[in-house]
């Protein structure tokens, strides 16, 4: 029987998800690696200045007369974060048009279960800090680390079933989307200009109309999307937000022409078979070498622009801005003197939210949504294995530090905010693992009869 194109499509689908999942295991490694290089130097005397030259290192760009000059933290937390955020929205856009969100049947159970992961968080979190100056902190404990989370199931390797990998993976491309929404309407960095709002719609309203006219040029969204993120920045609503933005008006679809594209290719794979030396190594073979690059043009051509970025952003944002942004934002010195009562209810808000409010959350309204028939189980999958994802989705690493930046105004708060969050996600990696080995424990045969 010949394969069909859903096959195909399925088979490319899981070879992309797997990918993913690789990358975002090993970024997952260098995070953690990054953080601890930050606590110690924060902790150190003699390393103390490493985390001091963000704040105090001034770095300036100048277009004209323009002139935008800030300190190296802001630059990291405001520019390449936009970058960060970009990618996420590539990735829920393309969740949403052909992954595990592009249909209620798909897409109920991880959103349902993402809004109870966001929602018992805030609501713990709020217990602990009603009618306090710290209760603007509610949105730290709502997000997954998605990095951590992966990294953490790839420790226990093929035991765990793959629907809940993609379940996990799906729960927090949901949870990142919920995280903008509360950071674009709760979390403005300052006072709102409506003037430069006005001119970041018109922006997104020539990339909107780009992306109507099918263009798939780069630089046709590269140079407006500066500008759009310039005028969020100064906007008030949180420069971060204009990745997502943009990302909405990139295009996902492409022209082709079957017939045409299938012809070149047959003349080229004619080529490459034309001047076979029957050589395992095809570097020694320049013809064959010239026919590959031309291949590799005529995909290049047909790839949607989506794609491109992704593929291309998705490396730099895994290996260099997720790290740097950790070696900046995770430098807190361990100081309990500092730490006063209002700075005590904010990390036990935190860590109850994250290692309690999560896992409840997710599970509840999993349940509820499989009891009422909304949403099915990932396949294979158990009640206790959803309990031990839960309990992964409890790590809030990078999305919760960087609200807890935004919440408060108090340098002595903010770093409490950040030490629990650390010490929650370490303490909820572990025993995340623990609990993800017990439950996935001899599914490992399982998944490869499944296979």
């Amino acid at each position: 029987m010949g394969t069909t194109r859903f096959e195909i499509r399925r088979r490319g689908l899981r070879t992309t998800f797997s990918r993913f999942i690789h990358n975002e295991a090993i970024g997952g490694v260098i995070l953690l690696a990054c953080a601890v290089i930050a606590l110690v130097c924060a902790n150190t005397d003699a390393l103390r200045g490493f985390t001091r030259f963000w704040r105090e290192t001034m770095a300036s760009v100048s277009f004209g007369s323009l002139v935008l000059e800030m300190n190296l933290e802001s630059w990291i937390n405001d520019g390449l974060m936009a970058v960060f955020f970009f990618v996420v929205g590539l990735e829920i856009k393309r969740e949403m048009m052909v992954g595990e969100l592009c249909s209620f049947k798909h897409a109920a159970l991880p959103i349902l279960a993402a809004l109870g992961g966001m929602i018992f968080p805030a609501l713990i979190y709020t217990l602990f800090n009603y009618g306090t100056p710290t209760a603007n902190g509610w949105g730290i404990p709502m997000a997954t680390d998605i990095a951590f989370a992966i990294g953490i199931l790839s420790l226990v390797g093929k035991n765990v079933p793959i629907g809940l990998k993609v379940f996990l993976t799906a729960l927090a491309i949901v949870d990142d989307l919920g995280s903008i929404v509360v950071l674009a309407i709760f979390y403005p960095s300052h006072e709102l200009h409506f003037d430069m709002l006005a001119y970041a719609c018109a922006v997104l309203l020539l990339l909107a109309i780009f992306n109507r006219m099918k263009i798939s040029k780069m630089l046709f969204y590269v140079i407006p999307g500066i500008a759009l993120w310039y005028f969020v920045l100064q906007s008030g609503i949180h420069a971060t937000v204009a990745g997502v933005l943009l990302a909405l008006t990139i295009p996902s679809r492409t022209k082709i022409n079957e017939v045409q594209f299938m012809v070149a290719f047959k003349h080229l794979l004619d080529k490459f078979k034309l001047n076979s030396q029957r050589e395992i190594d095809v570097l020694a073979n320049p013809e064959q070498q010239e026919v590959i690059n031309s291949m590799s043009a005529e995909i290049h051509q047909v790839e949607p622009l989506m794609h491109r970025f992704e593929h291309g952003l998705q490396p730099w944002v895994t290996f260099f801005i997720m790290p740097i942004f950790a070696l900046v934002n995770s430098g807190v010195t361990f100081d309990l003197s500092r730490v006063d009562i209002v700075g005590g209810s904010v990390a036990i808000g935190i860590f109850f939210g994250l290692f309690l409010g999560k896992p409840i959350g997710i599970f509840l309204f999993s349940l509820l949504s499989v009891l009422f028939k909304i949403a099915e189980l990932p396949a294979g999958a158990n009640w206790k294995q959803l309990w031990a994802i839960g309990m992964i989705g409890g790590i809030g690493f990078t999305m919760s530090i960087f609200i807890d930046s935004l919440a408060f105004k108090d340098q002595n708060i903010i770093d409490a905010g950040k030490v629990a969050i650390i010490f929650t996600s370490v303490i909820v990696s572990l025993v995340g693992l623990v609990v993800v080995h017990l439950t996935c424990k001899g599914k490992k045969i399982q998944n490869n009869i499944n296979r």
